[in-house]
């Protein structure tokens, strides 16, 4: 009996055991899955109201429209800089007239602060938006949300604005950016108050950049900005690109030594990507590059002899150069196509700054975009499926200015369909100089600016 006792006992207690070890497991389950779905819902919150502004400044009122659901409660308010509050009506955010959306910029959060419970969730960030006409609009937003049927929407808000402390003046802020081409998702990769210009992007993920004269590396993970080795260079401009094999970078570079009497002098250089010492491949300026041939044996570059700029390729190792275009005009941003089989560039031929392509050889230029935006800078992409380029929404003549109403087009280079893939914003020279796709043909780097 005294042995049965101790088995009955040692047994209970091994059961006791038991169910602790796994009530424990199974309590730190539930909390891992809880904070985990608290991580997912934050993340789709956040990526709704970015999507949700976006939708806004593009105009998109259908899309707009399915991140807003109105309640008895709903409430949009805002209170101004100046002292007044303003109370609009929540239809006219569900479905607004025609002149109160769609009127371009960006918005840039930060300082998200959540609160979700069960189905609501409550947010409040900052924001800065910048207009067409690059001026910043700052404010404190506090939304408010809930799921239906598993998706969050938007049931009322409130906007705070105020004005920049007068010691927070600054020259120009630089926001190098990404956008999905089939989503519309435009993320921004880094915000810095210096003018940054035209992102490459290399397979190892990372973009190259210039500032100053001198070139940077932006890691997309890790944000980090470092000055990329050019050894003697300290001058160059927004002409920059990486080879096919990404193996090698093209640079455009004021070469102040040059006897030419003209007044800039850029000159191209290639050189191994990671840095090293630069290797001039052109002897006349100015010469700026835009294209590598597929086989990395050839430059396209824009260059200006006589007067008169045109399209003209040439041998990665220098030598004779070749010109491909000779109409009177502006011929500008040669790319060669994935396949090798064409150049696109915009030429002003036409009278009207439009987007271009001819085969490799000069032959055959054929006119591909007819509007009337002034038409900059086709990148195709690497799959050969499309070009992207960028838009100015007046004409410019012959001009590629810096703080110009510019947006990113896309064309489908077999249907020569064209969309939109950014609002009306900020930009210009610097924004898309050179190519700037994803490896996988998915996304685009540019760079829209602010102005204080």
């Amino acid at each position: 009996m005294k042995s049965f006792y101790v088995l009955q006992e040692y047994t209970f207690g091994s059961t006791q055991r038991l169910f602790q070890k796994y009530f424990l497991f199974f309590l730190g389950a539930l909390c891992s899955f809880s904070l985990y779905s608290q991580q997912q819902d934050s993340l789709a919150i956040i990526k709704l109201l970015e999507n949700e502004g976006l939708t806004w400044r593009m105009g998109d009122k259908e899309a707009h429209a399915k991140y807003w659901e109105k309640r008895p409660y709903s409430r949009f308010m805002v209170s101004t800089a100046d002292g007044r509050t303003i109370d609009i009506p929540i239809e006219s955010i569900i479905d607004p007239p025609s002149d109160m959306i769609g009127n371009g910029g960006f918005a840039f959060h930060s300082n998200h602060k959540m609160k979700i419970v069960g189905s609501t969730a409550w947010v409040m960030h900052d924001e800065v938006s910048v207009g067409t006409d690059g001026k910043e609009s700052l404010s404190t937003e506090f939304r408010l949300l809930e799921k239906f049927d598993g998706h969050w929407k938007l049931v009322g808000q409130s906007i705070h604005f105020y004005d920049h402390p007068p010691e927070n003046k600054i020259d120009t802020t630089s926001y190098i950016q990404t956008v999905d081409i089939e989503t519309g998702s435009i993320e921004t990769v880094l915000a810095i108050n210096e003018h940054f210009e035209a992102p490459n992007w290399h397979p190892d993920n990372y973009l190259i950049v210039n500032s100053k004269g001198k070139l940077y590396t932006l890691d997309l993970e890790t944000k980090n900005l470092e000055v990329l080795d050019t050894d003697f260079i300290d001058q160059s401009n927004n002409d920059h690109g990486i080879s096919a094999d990404s193996k090698w970078l093209a640079i455009s570079h004021n070469d102040v030594t040059d006897p030419s009497p003209k007044p800039y002098k850029s000159a191209i250089y290639v050189m191994p990507v990671e840095g090293g010492k630069p290797r001039k491949v052109t002897s006349k300026v100015p010469s700026y590059w835009h294209g590598w041939s597929p086989n990395g044996k050839r430059l396209a570059y824009c260059a200006e002899r006589n007067g008169n700029y045109d399209v003209y390729t040439i041998s990665v190792n220098g030598g004779k150069e070749k010109r491909l275009t000779t109409a009177e005009g502006l011929d500008d941003g040669p790319e060669y196509s994935p396949d090798g089989k064409y150049i696109y560039y915009n030429s002003y031929k036409s009278g009207h700054m439009q987007i271009w392509r001819m085969l490799v050889n000069g032959r055959k230029q054929e006119q591909l975009t007819f509007d009337k935006n002034s038409n900059w800078f086709p990148h195709p992409s690497p799959d050969g499926k499309w070009i992207a380029y960028i838009a100015y929404t007046s004409d410019q003549k012959q001009d590629h200015l810096f703080g110009k109403q510019v947006k990113l087009r896309l064309m489908n280079i077999e249907t020569k369909a064209i969309k939109d893939i950014t609002p009306v914003f900020f930009g210009g020279q610097g924004t898309i100089n050179v190519p700037s796709w994803s490896p996988d043909s998915k996304k685009l780097a540019f760079v829209s600016y602010s102005v204080n």
